[in-house]
């Protein structure tokens, strides 16, 4: 695909993404399914896709460190120093995520308000999140408790009938095929390793 190809097309999942609609979409890791974090509407309707119970918190993806810090509450010290270290895709669940003032729909979270946040790696995924402008959820591209799917003929119909908008299949050439590491974070330092 050229640069103008991947223009448009993150051009039309940001229109999708902003009428509150739902996006598949390759991310640095494997196909999402994908809405606007802060649309509790748009959220409900993924759980709903995915056939999945909302008491389960969603991965979102934001474009930087600023973007999680406008819609997180606290972000520990370790978080920064493990995001400038970085080299594959990882997810990090920031605690007490969701208080007044900030801006993710309730349902996006843990029961414990925690919230697990990725900053991508490739250059479209991390476009598509900064052109959009707030955190964009990132859950896989599965019904509940199917496997997740690692290329677009993996995923089952019913998942890409049930979306405003598939982006183009020839971008997932830059995912990885697996699942981010993923770990959680107390204010006090403490690391959980979750999924290594």
């Amino acid at each position: 695909m050229t640069k103008k190809d991947i223009a448009e097309e993150i051009r039309k999942a940001v229109e999708v993404l902003r009428k509150g609609g739902i996006i598949l979409y390759p991310t640095d890791t494997i196909w999402g399914l994908g809405c606007d974090a802060s649309n509790a509407d748009a959220v409900a309707k993924i759980y709903e896709i995915k056939q999945r119970p909302d008491s389960k918190s969603l991965v979102l993806l934001a474009s930087d460190m600023d973007m999680i810090a406008r819609n997180v509450q606290a972000i520990p010290n370790i978080a920064i120093d493990l995001v400038e270290v970085n080299d594959k895709p990882m997810t990090i669940i920031y605690p007490d995520a969701l208080c007044d003032g900030y801006h993710l729909a309730p349902n996006v979270a843990a029961e414990d308000g925690s919230v697990g946040i990725r900053i991508p790696l490739t250059e479209s995924c991390k476009d598509l999140v900064h052109r959009f402008g707030r955190p964009i959820v990132s859950t896989s591209a599965n019904i509940s408790g199917e496997p997740a799917p690692q290329t677009y003929e993996d995923i089952p119909e019913e998942i890409i009938n049930a979306v405003d908008l598939v982006m183009a299949p020839a971008l997932e050439k830059e995912s990885t095929g697996i699942p981010s590491q993923i770990f959680k974070l107390g204010m006090d330092g403490t690391i959980k390793i979750i999924r290594p």
